[in-house]
């Protein structure tokens, strides 16, 4: 049999990190007027922690293998752009908003297809994972392509995307990671001769 608690902790630290997504979304929309520093530590320490969470997924081998199947490069793209946040503030919060954009598309895109594939398994929400990934997409690219002129503006549609990008991944943790107790470990069949 197959240790579960990789897929435990991975399932866990997903869920975790999007309701801290999503509590971050808000309190960016909530109060667009934190300073840029602070946003920029916050931001740059969760950034880390779900790069770190997303690795951990993609090694897990989960039952259906959807929810973690392109995280791998996520989620070294997420430590790089938390890392960069974390090191240099104030130069990287000037890109975090079109960065930022860029991989809630790129995660969006990639969502859209495990929706689908989820579909083909026979998951019943698989359309409530593609109205999200679609929703976030279109998020990100009001991100990346009408920044706005005002601050204020700017933190609270980051907080948007930070929320919708948090309800994204939260409903794919809940919807398309399945643990089974008694799942017998990947074996290549072959024959001896």
């Amino acid at each position: 049999m197959r240790s579960t608690k990789i897929i435990r902790a991975a399932k866990t630290g997903y869920i975790i990190l999007s309701a801290i997504f999503c509590g971050l979304g808000i309190l960016l929309m909530t109060d667009p007027r934190l300073s840029v520093a602070l946003i920029g530590d916050i931001v740059g320490i969760v950034l880390v922690a779900f790069g770190i969470i997303k690795l951990i997924g993609y090694f897990s081998k989960d039952l259906y293998r959807l929810a973690f199947q392109f995280d791998l490069a996520f989620g070294i793209l997420l430590i790089a752009l938390g890392l960069a946040l974390l090191i240099k503030p104030e130069s990287a919060m000037n890109i975090l908003c079109m960065i930022l954009g860029i991989e809630i598309i790129a995660d969006g895109l990639f969502k859209i297809q495990t929706s689908l594939d989820a579909k083909r398994f026979g998951l019943n929400t698989w359309w409530l994972m593609l109205s999200l990934a679609i929703f976030a997409g279109a998020i990100g690219a009001v991100l990346i392509f009408y920044p706005s002129e005002s601050v204020q503006a700017l933190t609270w549609l980051l907080g948007l995307s930070l929320l919708v990008e948090g309800g994204l991944n939260l409903s794919v943790a809940l919807c398309a990671i399945k643990i089974v107790e008694h799942q017998l470990p990947d074996t290549v069949e072959s024959e001896i001769y």
